[in-house]
C-alpha cells in the first residue's frame, strides 16, 4: 500500500494548497487568480476521487467479465499503486484465466457430448411440456423420414400414431411402432428435471434388424430339427428297402421269376429307394440355410462385382429378349462384402428377375448401385415384370416359401441371411403390373 498511500497523501497536498490559494485571493478580489485556483481545486478533488476509487471499478470490471463471460479482458499488474495491488491484478487475471479454460473445457465437452448425439445410431428427441422440441438428433429425423422437427405437433401429420404414442407413453414402459416403411421401432421414454424446467428424452430404436435375425434363427432352428427328424426317419427305411430288394432279388425271384405280384414288389421298392433318396436330396439342399459361414470381408470394385455376375447371366438375358442397364454411382464406387455371399444374393436376385420377365414384352432389368452421405451402399435390382401379389410379398422371405412350381423356396430366406451377417438388409417392393425392386443395403 505504500504507494497508494503516497498517492492520497500527495492529491490531499494538493487539494489542500490548492483551496488555501483560493481562499487567500478571494478576499483580495483577484478574481483570475482565485478562479484558477478553484479550477485546480476541482481537478485535485477528482483526481483524488478517480484514484481513490480505482479498485471499486476493477472489481467492477471484473465482475462484469464473469457476468457476460468476456475473458478477455486483462488487468495490469504493472501499475504503480503498490505491491498489493499488483497482487490483486494478477489474482484478477488469474481468475479470469480459470474461468476461460473452464468455460473452453465446456465448450469442448458440450461438442464432443452432441457429436457422439448425432452420430449415434440411436434416435433422440427431447422436449418439454409445451412440446417445443429442445434437441432431435440425425438419427431420429432419419428414422421418422422428416428433415426438421421443431415442435412435437409436427410428428402429427406424418406420424399420427406416434404421436398418440408419444402422448401416452409412460416413463420406463417400452412400446414397439411400425413406421410406414415397415420399419420396427423401439420406443421409450424417460424425464429428467434441468434448471427447474421439466423434460421428456424420447429414445428410438430400430429393431427391424434384429427382429429379422430373430425370424431367420427361429427358421434356422425349425429347419435343423425337421431336417434331424426327416433324417432319422428316412436313413433305417431306406436300408430296410434295400435289404427287401436283396430278399427279392436272391431268394424270390429265382423260386418264382415269372410270379406277377414279385415283378410288381421290385417295382415298388425301386420307386420307394428312388422316392426317399429324392426326400434326402431335398432335405440336403437346406444344410445351407443352417450352416451358413461367417462372412470375410474384402474391397470389392462395385463394378467389377455386378459386371461379373451379369456376365453369367448373358445367355440367359439374349434368349429371353430382356434389356439390361448398370448404373454405378460413382463409377469408383467400392464394396465391403464377402464377394462369394454378395455374389450368391446378387444371382439369387437376378435369376428371380429373369425368371419374372419371361415372355413379356420390352422386359428390362435394371441394376443401380450408390452410396448415400451416411457412407451406407445400396444395390437395386428392379425389373419390370408382371410382380407380386402383396399376399405373396409379406411370405416371400420365409424359408420353403415359394410361387413358382419348381422352386425350393430357400433363395430369398438365405439371401436375406446373407444381409443380416453382414449388417446389412434386404428388403422389396412390388406393384402387380409395373415390376419390383429388391435392395441390397451394406
Amino acid at each position: 500500500m505504500k504507494h497508494f498511500s503516497i498517492g492520497i497523501l500527495w492529491r490531499v497536498f494538493w487539494l489542500t494548497l490548492s483551496l488555501c490559494a483560493l481562499l487567500y485571493f478571494v478576499p483580495d478580489e483577484q478574481w483570475i487568480l482565485s478562479a484558477l485556483m478553484a479550477f485546480m481545486s476541482a481537478i485535485a478533488v477528482f483526481q483524488l476521487y478517480y484514484y481513490a476509487t480505482s479498485t471499486n471499478r476493477k472489481l467492477a470490471r471484473f465482475f462484469e467479465s464473469v457476468r457476460y463471460s468476456d475473458f478477455a479482458v486483462k488487468f495490469r499488474s504493472d501499475d504503480k499503486m503498490g505491491e498489493s495491488f499488483r497482487e490483486i491484478n494478477q489474482q484478477f487475471n488469474e481468475v479470469l484465466e480459470a474461468f476461460r479454460v473452464a468455460r473452453a473445457e465446456k465448450e469442448a465437452n458440450l461438442q464432443y457430448l452432441n457429436t457422439i448425439v448425432q452420430h449415434i445410431s440411436t434416435g433422440l428427441i427431447s422436449f418439454g411440456s409445451d412440446g417445443r422440441v429442445e434437441l432431435v438428433n440425425s438419427a431420429a429425423l432419419k428414422m421418422l423420414g422428416i428433415y426438421r422437427l421443431r415442435q412435437l405437433e409436427d410428428l402429427q401429420e406424418p406420424h399420427p400414431q406416434l404421436f398418440t404414442l408419444i402422448a401416452t407413453l409412460r416413463t420406463g414402459v417400452r412400446q414397439l411402432y411400425q413406421t410406414s416403411d415397415d420399419e420396427s421401432l423401439s420406443v421409450q421414454a424417460t424425464q429428467i428435471q434441468l434448471r427447474g424446467k421439466v423434460l421428456r428424452i424420447l429414445v428410438l430404436q430400430n429393431i427391424q434388424s434384429e427382429l429379422q435375425q430373430k425370424e431367420i434363427e427361429a427358421w434356422q432352428n425349425l429347419t435343423r430339427v425337421l431336417r434331424h427328424e426327416i433324417m432319422n426317419s428316412l436313413t433305417p427305411i431306406l436300408s430296410l428297402v434295400g435289404t427287401m430288394k436283396e430278399i427279392v432279388q436272391l431268394d424270390i425271384a429265382p423260386v418264382a421269376p415269372d410270379n406277377e405280384g414279385v415283378q410288381d414288389l421290385t417295382e415298388a421298392l425301386q420307386t420307394l429307394e428312388k422316392r426317399s433318396a429324392g426326400i434326402i436330396q431335398f432335405v440336403n439342399a437346406y444344410r445351407d440355410f443352417t450352416t451358413l459361414p461367417k462372412p470375410t470381408f474384402v474391397e470389392i470394385p462395385a463394378r467389377e462385382l455386378l459386371s461379373g455376375v451379369l456376365q453369367l447371366f448373358q445367355k440367359s438375358l439374349q434368349e429371353a429378349f430382356i434389356k439390361t442397364t448398370l448404373t454405378i454411382v460413382p463409377d469408383s464406387l467400392v464394396i465391403t462384402a464377402d464377394a462369394d455371399q454378395i455374389e450368391q444374393v446378387l444371382i439369387n436376385l437376378i435369376k428371380n428377375a429373369i425368371e419374372a420377365l419371361q415372355g413379356h414384352a420390352n422386359a428390362l432389368l435394371t441394376i443401380r448401385a450408390y452410396s448415400d452421405m451416411n457412407q451406407r451402399v445400396y444395390i437395386e435390382v428392379a425389373d419390370n415384370g408382371l410382380g407380386i401379389e402383396p399376399e405373396a410379398l409379406e411370405r416371400i422371405f420365409i424359408p420353403f416359401y415359394t410361387t413358382k412350381k419348381t422352386g425350393s423356396g430357400i433363395g430369398l430366406s438365405l439371401s436375406r441371411q446373407i444381409m443380416q451377417q453382414h449388417g446389412g438388409q434386404l428388403s422389396v417392393t412390388s406393384e402387380v403390373g409395373r415390376g419390383t425392386t429388391f435392395v441390397i443395403i451394406l
